[in-house]
């Protein structure tokens, strides 16, 4: 049964994809400054397309859940990569993204990345629930370094902005969101009742709230490429760094393996660097009532999502 979890996977990565660009496009019709600010959410339930990207949002969470409960996390989140491939067309078409060469490179440097790292790690071991310190250190680890990065993108362009609320967003629903998730649904067997009798249930909501309003304000800024790229990269290595140190799952690999698998994170990381460079898509004009003299140029892409 653990070979339906590369498929589950995929689908998951595919209803991501068109999710984060239905969302974008909600999103982007808000303020620059008023991702962080209280009534945002509000503002977006109010938006058919906002609300069709939730649709495809808790379809690829359902699909992923799936594969959780048939694979290991150290296997299903890497491949969740993929939602990066099927995002970049999907966004240049309903957002109008700019897709260029930058663009590509980055994209496929990440994803050739990623293959080439769960191609050669063989994950096996591990357990569906971790002691309750091991729980609160990872939580307080990453909730830290989440705050630190949302602090960090207040006042920077977009393109920087996103990367660092979309790490923040990753490292929360890659690393936590998924480990309880997969906690959660291997307490299915056990019925309903016994779900919502524990607590990783409860858990898992308040930490995939916090997760999906990081997630929003990375893309409000416009910056479709960084945005997605950095959340999505960092839920695959936060899984795998969260399988193996808190819920006990290994990669059996040899000497060579191991330095083809750092060679595969650091294509990764350059492709990451790219794509947090990369122009994005013009932000709706705000009504004026003022009318300013045309220079005849286009407007600069730098107060755009890239």
């Amino acid at each position: 049964m653990a070979t339906l979890a590369t498929p589950l996977a995929l689908l998951a990565a595919l209803f991501f994809a068109l999710a984060t660009v239905l969302e974008q496009k909600g999103a982007m019709e808000e303020p620059e400054d008023g991702a962080l600010h209280p009534g945002f959410l509000a503002r977006l339930v109010r938006k058919p397309v906002w609300l069709a990207g939730l649709g495809a949002d808790a379809l690829g969470y359902g699909a992923q859940a799936a594969a959780l409960g048939f694979g290991r996390l150290v296997s299903v989140q890497p491949l969740l990569v993929a939602s990066v491939v099927f995002a970049l067309p999907l966004g240049a078409k309903i957002t109008h993204q700019h897709i260029g060469r930058r663009e590509i490179l980055g994209a496929s440097a990440v994803c050739a990345g990623l293959i080439v790292f769960r191609l050669v790690a063989t994950p096996y071991g591990g357990s569906s629930d971790a002691t309750a310190a091991s729980w609160l250190i990872g939580a307080a680890i990453i909730g830290g370094l989440a705050a630190l990065l949302a602090l960090a993108s207040i006042g920077r362009k977009p393109s920087v902005r996103a990367t660092f609320l979309g790490i923040a967003a990753g490292m929360i629903l890659g690393g936590l969101v998924a480990a309880l998730t997969k906690s959660t649904v291997d307490r299915f067997d056990d019925g309903f009742a016994a779900v919502l009798g524990d607590w990783h249930v409860y858990a898992l909501a308040g930490v995939a709230l916090t997760g999906f309003l990081l997630a929003q304000a990375s893309l409000q800024t416009g910056a479709l490429a960084p945005a997605m790229t950095s959340e999505t990269v960092l839920e695959a290595l936060a899984g795998v760094v969260v399988g193996i140190t808190v819920l006990s799952e290994r990669l059996d690999q040899s000497s060579a393996e191991t330095v083809v698998s750092l060679l595969g994170l650091a294509l990764v990381v350059a492709g990451l660097l790219i794509l947090s460079r990369c122009r994005g898509a013009v932000r709706p004009r705000e009504p004026s009532t003022r009318s300013a003299p045309s220079s005849g140029r286009r407007p600069a892409l730098g107060r755009s999502r890239a």
